[in-house]
């Protein structure tokens, strides 16, 4: 029965039907998005809150400084509690105990504003606690709630403290007693003025300023609502644009990703630019994959995959698409750099390295080593957006690209782990005036390129190990 009630006062206070799945975005962004807004959200509420209480607990003592005020001081505590039972009960989806602990708000903030202080020597008529106007502090804890909830728990919040203010007033009404003895005092002593007379009644509950108070709290609290809500669309497209970002990071470097976040420049401009082109490929995978079984050779390729990666982004580069068992990283693009070529050059050798560090663990582990080859090329290409209005790739093509592929497939002939043009070299050595950049690597003259009619020189890096 208890259950069934919570899971009533969950549809009243944040839209959502007993029974039914919240309403909690199941993208990662944005759930992740909400709940460190609710987090932070909630522990501001909690903090404001405490400061809120502590300066009405210095400013009471104040205003009535009298022994009655401690009454009020241990409430105060109470709320102080409840606040922190808020910040343990934060969930990003709708929480029970979280509706529990609203109506535990109001439903002590009611009685501090009907119920007679029972410290206070003097007896007073119930409808005489309205003439003190606490009302005004439900707006206080309706402020909190616009820190820390959704717009629909600030909605359900109004609704739910009409309504208890409403049964409050109803009660004092049912409670007062038939007899009334400063009523006819006051009447007798204005009788020709009955308005004021009951102005100055305390019996008076006095309907008209309390229907007021409802009515204005409620509108406030829509009001709030509804920015509460524009906030939250603020907060969803903000998740929107930083998945955007993070699937662009997936392919550019983070570098690359914070300028392209501040240019209006759409990629899809189709331009033509000089860039490096680095292309990486596991040599005598087929065999290996022949001897392995399915699971362990998309490992390994992940493996391979996430290294090389790693060392692109390191480097400036931008990973253009993988190969299977090896992958094409661009230099350059989206946008051009002062070391596009070193990076490139650079980045390969990196990369070299890692292997050799993978294959000390591959064979400690008694996993045979993997190799892989490099062919870096340096040259204009055509750059742009590919594909229809619903489906966009950001493409690299040109002559440079297929000799880059060529150059790479080059190694296994010249018995080299990486291959480079001239134009690589010349372009890296003037980027940075260290012709130290191909030390180590030996000339091969005349090497015939497929796809490209006159024979071209070649610089190559020996393998560590000899390549298959």
């Amino acid at each position: 029965m208890a259950r069934s009630n919570i899971g009533g006062w969950r549809y009243f206070v944040e839209g959502i039907a007993p029974g039914r799945a919240p309403d909690v975005p199941q993208d990662d962004f944005a759930r992740t998005s909400l709940e460190l807004h609710k987090r932070e959200g909630m522990l501001l509420a909690v903090r404001a809150r405490w400061f809120a209480l502590a300066v009405i607990a210095v400013m009471l003592p104040i205003v009535i400084f009298r022994l009655e005020v401690i009454y009020y001081e241990m409430l105060l505590l109470l709320f102080a509690l409840i606040g922190w039972a808020q910040l343990r009960a934060a969930r990003v989806e709708r929480s029970g105990m979280e509706v529990v602990l609203l109506l535990c708000d109001l439903a002590l903030m009611t009685i501090v504003v009907v119920v007679p202080n029972p410290l206070a020597p003097t007896d007073w008529p119930l409808g005489i606690q309205y003439r003190f106007h606490s009302h005004q502090y439900f707006y206080i804890f309706l402020a909190f709630g616009t820190l820390a909830y959704s717009w629909r728990t600030v909605r359900g919040y109004a609704s739910m403290a009409a309504l208890i203010w409403g049964f409050g007033v109803l009660i004092v009404w049912l409670l007062q007693p038939d007899a009334k003895p400063y009523t006819g005092i006051v009447y007798g002593a204005l009788p020709d003025n009955p308005r004021m007379a009951e102005v100055l009644d305390p019996h008076s509950i006095r309907f008209d300023i309390r229907i007021q108070e409802v009515v204005i709290f409620f509108l406030v609290a829509m009001t709030l609502s509804l920015t509460v809500r524009r906030f939250s669309d603020l907060l969803l497209d903000h998740a929107v644009l930083e998945r955007e970002r993070t699937n662009l990071a997936r392919y550019f470097s983070p570098n690359v990703v914070e300028e392209l976040s501040k240019n209006d420049e759409p990629l899809k401009q189709i331009r033509t630019q000089n860039i490096a082109v680095l292309f990486v490929d596991i040599v005598g995978f087929t065999a290996f994959a022949a001897q392995k079984s399915p699971e362990d050779v998309i490992f390994t390729l992940r493996e391979f995959h996430k290294r090389m990666e790693a060392e692109v982004f390191r480097h400036h580069g931008t990973l253009d698409k993988y190969l299977g068992d090896g992958l094409m990283a661009t230099f350059g693009t989206p946008v051009s750099g002062d070391q596009d070529a070193a990076n490139a050059l650079t980045c390969a050798k990196a990369m070299v390295g890692v292997m050799a560090d993978w294959n000390t663990m591959r064979l400690a582990a008694g996993e045979p080593p993997i190799m892989a080859s490099f062919g870096l090329h340096y040259g204009p290409a055509v750059l742009g957006d590919l594909g229809g209005e619903n489906r966009l790739e950001f493409a690299v093509i040109g002559n440079t690209v297929n000799v880059a592929s060529r150059i790479e497939a080059l190694t296994r002939t010249l018995g080299v782990q990486i291959a480079m043009t001239t134009e690589m070299v010349e372009e890296a050595t003037a980027e940075t005036g260290d012709n130290a950049l191909a030390s180590g690597f030996t000339l091969f003259e005349g090497c015939e390129i497929k796809g490209v009619e006159e024979k071209l020189p070649v610089w190559g890096l020996p393998a560590q190990t000899n390549l298959q």
